[in-house]
């Protein structure tokens, strides 16, 4: 099959209908559910690479679903990779689900029900491959589906690179190259399925857990954030707040204080890394998301003991040189320092502060 695009849904109201059309079209038969947020406008594209369909929409509040009925009539054999160019996505399958972000690849078997949400506007991309032409079990897609997967390496980060400007040059692809490159995409997703399948084999976590592992991850992702609080946690997460706290309360911290104290942990290693030369202490307090420099200090002080100038006037000096009494913890003989003498000031991260002597 050539490459070719073709416009699904032109600017306009209703675009979610539009979105479900092209979607039962190009991928399986979905249902659509009215979120009652009114209509909206957004776009949604197509294009075909060989045997692969890509799929791009962007719009509003949207729910899509696949149910036993649309799956008894339609015979399709093929896989979704989801991943939102922008927005977060929820997806659900095989009894779980999992909140998908920007950037954050994702697998769908179209074989079996699931559904598709996104509370507010998202450009999400999704492509569609035949399983046969991934040469993997049933078991290793029912193991890997409906995880949201952090690109931080292997065959998710590189998916996460590549599909993004795959997306935006398909227009322009010819033919045959459209073939090559949609064969060179069913490999990549099929080494992903290997790979997740392989970790799949640890002991597995819990429901409960996987929702915290996810929660904690987002949070990372948006400690620059100063709107980070646990009501957006919540949302984002299909979860109430209440519900959040209760997750939480087993393991030993607030959502609030964790927050805080990854803000302050981030702030301690970019001053750190930075020394001396690095920017004022506000100016990275506010990159990190504290709206004032009195709730930094005090944050601080709660975390390492020391207020932010004080800790960083201490890990600046020599071990040798005045002022060494009350600093930071030093290293130990024996502990990496072979000379056997004081290895100066931790750094936030646990590792030592090299200096020089006079």
């Amino acid at each position: 099959m050539s490459a070719r695009s073709e416009t699904a849904a032109a600017p306009g109201t209703g675009a979610s209908r539009q979105v479900a059309a092209a979607v039962s079209r190009w991928l399986a038969p979905v249902v659509e559910h009215d979120l009652g947020d009114g209509p909206a406008r957004g776009r949604v594209t197509g294009h075909h690479l060989g045997y692969v369909r890509m799929l791009a929409w962007e719009t509003g509040a949207l729910r899509l679903t696949r149910g036993a009925g649309s799956i008894a009539r339609d015979a399709g054999d093929a896989v979704a990779l989801v991943i939102p160019l922008h927005g977060t996505v929820r997806i659900a399958q095989d009894g779980r689900g999992a909140c998908v972000e920007s950037g954050q690849p994702a697998l769908i078997d179209l074989r079996r029900a699931f559904s598709v949400e996104q509370r507010d506007r998202a450009r999400v991309l999704v492509l569609r491959l035949p399983v046969h032409a991934l040469h993997v079990p049933v078991a290793g897609l029912r193991s890997v589906t409906a995880r949201a997967l952090t690109p931080a390496g292997g065959m998710a980060a590189l998916l996460a690179t590549v599909l993004p400007h795959l997306e935006r040059s398909a227009p322009r692809v010819p033919p045959a190259v459209g073939e090559r490159l949609g064969g060179i995409v069913t490999e990549l997703v099929a080494a992903l399925v290997d790979e997740l399948a392989e970790q799949a084999g640890r002991p597995a976590q819990t429901g409960r857990e996987r929702l915290v592992t996810g929660i904690r991850e987002y949070i990372d992702r948006h400690l620059e954030d100063p709107g980070l609080s646990a009501e957006r946690i919540a949302a984002a997460h299909l979860v109430s707040v209440r519900y959040l706290h209760r997750l939480f309360q087993g393991e030993g911290v607030t959502v609030g204080r964790l927050i805080q104290r990854r803000r302050v942990e981030e702030c301690a290693r970019e001053l750190a890394r930075r020394g001396r030369v690095s920017p004022s202490v506000s100016v990275v307090a506010a990159r990190w998301g504290f709206g004032s420099a009195a709730h930094f200090s005090r944050a601080f002080k709660a975390v390492h003991g020391y207020a932010p100038q004080q800790w960083l006037r201490l890990a600046d000096t020599p071990a040798t040189g005045p002022g060494t009494a009350g600093r930071p913890a030093h290293g130990t003989p024996g502990s990496g320092d072979t000379s056997g003498a004081p290895t100066g000031p931790r750094q936030p991260d646990g590792s030592a502060r090299t200096t020089r002597t006079a």
